[in-house]
């Protein structure tokens, strides 16, 4: 059986060029990426275990915080739409991620066709300073009222899971997913919001592989 997230790596990896600065999110793609890389870059990610595949390569690691700008930057998602609107809700990592591909001059997402989809419909994950947590929940609560709200637990401890910066994440699903840009701006305005895990109109392009092949999608916005 092809491995599908492999070869849209492999297409990736044709783009990267010796000296450029990449930037990298987290999934089996990137991992994929990783061991395909054999250029001259420098790389920074938002992922732990990126970070460290990257390190287990040999590859130079710089952090984010010393960087103003990237070249590229890849990752994946859970789904995305013709307006190349991402919705990653996963690894809860999204408010770092977010910060590397508005640094960068491209950013590319990358994964099997699978995740191309005519209309988004995975739970938005909302990261929320702890104080804020009930104060956040009854104003979305009021705001979207047919929304499910659930604060993701941990399985590996007592309590919630707590997000690299000390934040809560709360899982948000919608019987019907709100128009997009009114979404992402009406979250980041609710005081104490770090971040959502909406990716809205950032990415540059898509590639993806499937049974058609490799397919480099550009955004389409409507007329």
């Amino acid at each position: 059986m092809t491995d599908y997230k492999m070869e849209a790596a492999i297409a990736a990896s044709k783009i990267i060029a010796n000296g450029q600065t990449i930037g990298l999110g987290a999934g089996t793609t990137i991992a994929h990426l990783v061991k395909l890389i054999g250029k001259d870059c420098k790389f920074t990610s938002s992922s732990f275990n990126t970070i460290n595949l990257l390190r287990e390569h040999g590859l130079t690691v710089l952090s984010p915080s010393s960087l103003k700008k990237i070249d590229i930057y890849f990752d994946g998602c859970d789904q995305f739409d013709a307006e190349l609107n991402a919705l990653k809700s996963g690894g809860g990592i999204h408010t770092k991620e977010k910060i590397l591909a508005s640094m960068a001059d491209q950013f590319i997402l990358l994964g099997d066709a699978g995740k191309f989809v005519p209309q988004l419909n995975y739970p938005l994950v909302i990261e929320i300073l702890p104080q804020a947590l009930q104060v956040v929940r009854e104003r979305l609560s009021v705001d979207f009222p047919d929304a499910s709200l659930v604060l993701r637990m941990s399985n590996q401890k007592d309590g919630p899971v707590i997000s690299d910066h000390g934040n809560f994440l709360l899982d948000v699903t919608f019987t019907k997913l709100p128009a997009l840009a009114g979404l992402n701006t009406h979250i980041k305005m609710i005081p104490g919001v770090v971040d959502h895990s909406l990716f809205y109109r950032m990415a540059a392009k898509a590639i993806i592989a499937g049974e058609n092949g490799i397919q480099v999608i550009m955004p389409i916005y409507p007329a």
